[in-house]
């Protein structure tokens, strides 16, 4: 699985309130919830955003409470992927239940706000486009690569026997 996009930064211990602000939790609406992410660190952060863009951040992302909406606004904000030093555990399952890709990299630091990435989960392989720079991260696991490209965890669920014998 192969994601491009640019990179719009963020630094450490972004909570979920920072994502979604807890005023908008009475919608499920992902278009809705993406068009207020990020409204309380950048309020300008949904028009600059281009439909596969790749969010970045540092140590501790989406720490705070364990509220769902959180992958959701960024999902429905049209974030492909969401790549961070580290995760809050909880942030990390939520997405990947959604169909959110994320990805935990040491090195997330050394890129930059603007960079444009090329991402190949299944190599755990982070390339720089046009610094001829590449990082390496842990891989995408197999198994979540299928939740993911099922669009989430009930889809992949919804798919049964099938699909899960394919795993073995």
């Amino acid at each position: 699985m192969i994601i491009k996009g640019k990179v719009h930064k963020f630094g450490n211990n972004i909570n979920t309130d920072d994502i979604i602000a807890a005023k908008y939790l009475d919608s499920q609406d992902a278009k809705f919830l993406g068009s207020k992410c990020m409204e309380n660190i950048d309020p300008n952060f949904f028009r600059r955003l281009k439909p596969g863009d790749i969010i970045v951040g540092g140590r501790n992302f989406g720490c705070g409470s364990s509220r769902e909406h959180a992958p959701v606004a960024i999902k429905g904000a049209g974030v492909r992927l969401v790549i961070a030093e580290s995760f809050a555990r909880i942030f990390y399952r939520n997405s990947i239940n959604i169909g959110l890709p994320i990805l935990e990299c040491s090195l997330a630091r050394t890129i930059k706000e603007g960079d444009y990435l090329e991402v190949d989960l299944s190599k755990g392989e982070i390339k720089i486009l046009g610094k001829n720079r590449i990082i390496n991260s842990e891989k995408f696991p197999g198994f979540l690569r299928r939740i993911i490209t099922s669009g989430g965890l009930i889809n992949w669920t919804k798919r049964g026997r099938n699909l899960r014998n394919k795993m073995r």
